[in-house]
């Protein structure tokens, strides 16, 4: 949920809001994962307030705890029934999961960024995250990222007995910076060769950008959804949405239309699209 420091932020942060409840109405997801939300009481609110004036179907369950960011950018959860499980991970350490800390960093210094938040809705098990930014140290970045990504595939391997056979899912941003590069020089490499799927990859070339930064004119895809084989395998033809609606207009990439009140820069949803995708044949 953005805001920034500039003249006349408050009425942006407004508009940026509606914005932002708009696009979750094109989605009408049963499960939403949100990230960068200051806490449970802002969640509350943007549901109550903007939300419910789309007509959107409420969400009861709602759920943002405090992760290890210190700045309020934390993980959040919207759902329409509660999962069976629900689990934050913001205190887990490396030493925990049998992990050296990263390079640099002190073994008392948590695993996750921020955090892992993983919620069970029948037999599929999320794990929804949001790793280190690549700056402003860009080799301590990468090297806190690689931890996260081992720490992760630990956790997954710690809570299933055949991961590789289990339903679970990988989403958030993952602030990869380049998905092109060869997968060796990929902080989340570990994630990638052959232990999880990514669904992205089954949009054409071209089509699978979700992130846009505007002071550079980048565009990236640090957003993933990452499938366990077997979930890969029952939903073959699950294929992921980018919902770009509500980006700002200074995304040329994206020629399709607006919505109505996105500005060049702000008003907008968000600088990342939303990613969204039904899994058919799987039960939640």
């Amino acid at each position: 949920m953005p805001s920034d420091s500039q003249r006349g932020a408050p009425a942006f942060d407004r508009a940026d809001r509606r914005l932002t409840a708009a696009i979750l109405h094109e989605m009408d997801a049963e499960i939403v994962a949100l990230q960068e939300v200051h806490d449970l009481t802002t969640l509350d609110h943007f549901h109550d307030a903007y939300l419910a004036e789309t007509g959107l179907a409420p969400y009861p369950f709602r759920v943002c705890q405090p992760g290890n960011d210190g700045m309020g950018r934390n993980l959040a959860l919207l759902a329409r029934h509660a999962p069976q499980t629900l689990e934050s991970h913001a205190t887990l350490l490396p030493g925990d999961l049998g992990l050296p800390p990263a390079r640099g960093q002190p073994p008392d210094r948590p695993l996750f960024c921020r955090d892992c938040l993983a919620a069970r809705f029948g037999p599929l098990t999320l794990y929804i995250c949001h790793f280190k930014a690549p700056y402003p140290d860009l080799r301590a970045a990468w090297a806190f990222r690689r931890m996260e990504a081992r720490g992760l595939r630990r956790l997954i391997e710690s809570r299933h007995d055949s991961p590789s056979e289990a339903y679970w899912l990988i989403l958030g941003d993952l602030n990869e910076p380049d998905s092109r590069a060869p997968l060796p020089h990929q902080a989340i490499a570990p994630l990638l060769d052959g232990f999880a799927l990514d669904l992205l990859e089954r949009r054409p070339r071209g089509e699978r950008w979700s992130y846009h930064e505007a002071t550079r004119n980048l565009y990236s895809r640090p957003d993933v959804l990452l499938a366990s084989p077997a979930l890969a395998r029952l939903c073959p033809e699950a294929r992921p949405r980018l919902i770009r609606e509500g980006m700002s207009r200074a995304a040329r990439r994206y020629p399709g239309p607006r919505l109505h009140g996105v500005g060049r820069h702000r008003p907008h949803a968000s600088d990342h699209a939303a990613v969204m995708i039904d899994l058919p044949g799987l039960s939640i």
